[in-house]
């Protein structure tokens, strides 16, 4: 049904995206169909850890190596959101991301991590691009909904830049009980309650690749990946988009269970939409790729060491590199 705005302008529109559509949708024209990634995404956890070996800190870290599949799915335009002065006008994405296991490894090592072919996550939720009447410069937005009972707001910005940014180095290691990795003689050298990163600071995940200039996934280091999987890659243009539920209005609700135990309490990601300077399956179309960092952070454990009050923070990292696979006609 059309809703137009008063005095003229665009109609509410709840069809398939076109081509023609896709220039609705600013930042987020490039990503309806769907993205796969075959063993490139990359996961680490730290999880309470109830069956511990005696001696041994309370936690375990949670390697994966994992498929995925990203699908966008148009679902309106110019969604109008009520105000006094002016109406707001914003385009909505729906996405759903599947996630299967390809490899694990844990430390301490458990009986919980699970074989290849293991699903390990499963996301519905909606991307939003506001068309105008922005507040706060925020100009995109993603909600999420993950089965643990965990629901997320984040609001961010897009970019468009020549080439590809750089990506950043992300430290995995704990906040709050210890020190910054920059500090000389970290703690995770000397305090047996870090074994878990030293381990595997000092032998990387590795997955279930074998080739010898493959570094691993590491703690000190989790972005590497994504810099190694640029390599010799000719990115013409790149559209970033940074979204954090840190910002002023957003947040994340979680159940009573995971409030209480390990609680989610924040959620930052960027993805970065490549297009490439050869061409697609779709000749409408470049050849598209999409990165992504992802950095959660889970509360768990009292107290902290640095005068704070609550708990430790322990990220929760998620990297992934995907190739597009279906486009709009």
């Amino acid at each position: 049904m059309p809703d137009q705005k008063p005095g003229g302008g665009n109609t509410r529109q709840f069809t398939s995206a076109t081509l023609e559509m896709e220039q609705e949708l600013g930042p987020l024209r490039n990503l309806p169909g769907t993205w796969k990634a075959v063993g490139t995404g990359w996961n680490m956890i730290a999880l309470p850890f109830k069956d511990a070996p005696a001696g041994a800190a309370p936690y375990r870290i949670l390697m994966n190596q994992y498929d995925e599949e990203l699908t966008f799915a148009f679902v309106d335009d110019n969604v109008p959101n009520r105000g006094v002065a002016a109406d707001q006008r914003v385009a909505t994405l729906d996405y759903q991301q599947q996630i299967a296991q390809q490899a694990a490894a844990d430390f301490p090592p458990s009986a919980e991590s699970g074989g290849p072919g293991l699903p390990i996550h499963h996301e519905p939720g909606l991307f939003i691009w506001v068309k105008d009447n922005r507040t706060d410069d925020i100009d995109v937005a993603r909600l999420a909904s993950i089965p643990h009972g965990n629901s997320v707001l984040a609001l961010g910005d897009s970019e468009t830049h020549t080439g590809m940014l750089t990506i950043a180095p992300i430290n995995a290691l704990p906040l709050g009980r210890f020190e910054d990795l920059s500090t000389p003689g970290y703690d995770v050298f000397d305090d047996d309650y870090l074994d878990p990163y030293e381990h595997f600071i000092n032998d990387p995940f590795m997955g279930n690749i074998t080739d010898s200039a493959f570094s691993g996934f590491n703690p000190r280091d989790m972005t590497e990946i994504l810099r190694v999987a640029n390599q010799g890659i000719n990115i013409k243009k790149t559209t970033a988009l940074t979204l954090d539920s840190q910002r002023a209005g957003a947040g994340v609700q979680n159940m009573p269970f995971t409030q209480k135990e390990a609680e989610p309490v924040s959620m930052k990601s960027t993805f970065w939409i490549q297009e490439l300077d050869e061409p697609s399956c779709n000749a409408k179309h470049p050849k598209l790729r999409l990165q992504y960092a992802q950095v959660v952070m889970l509360n768990f454990f009292r107290p902290r060491e640095d005068g704070f009050p609550g708990r430790a923070q322990w990220p929760h990292i998620s990297i992934c590199t995907l190739d597009k696979e279906t486009y709009p006609e």
